[in-house]
């Protein structure tokens, strides 16, 4: 997900996109220490993703 997709986005439904992102990214990370997964730089992606949606949170928060 790019950024401009981020900040489009309303804070309600980013709130909820970081929880389902974080869901599954912990669905991710288990699946691949049972059996790795095709490509493990999935993870690393889901995570900076999650890391974006959470700045972008966090700076909503101090500027209002």
């Amino acid at each position: 997900m790019k950024n401009a997709e981020i900040k489009d986005m309303s804070t309600a439904d980013l709130k909820e996109r970081v929880l389902a992102e974080k869901a599954n990214y912990d669905q991710l990370v288990i699946n691949h220490s049972i059996s790795p997964i095709e490509n493990p730089a999935q993870i690393k992606l889901l995570r900076r993703t999650i890391a974006r949606m959470e700045t972008e949170l966090r700076q909503r928060e101090i500027n209002k």
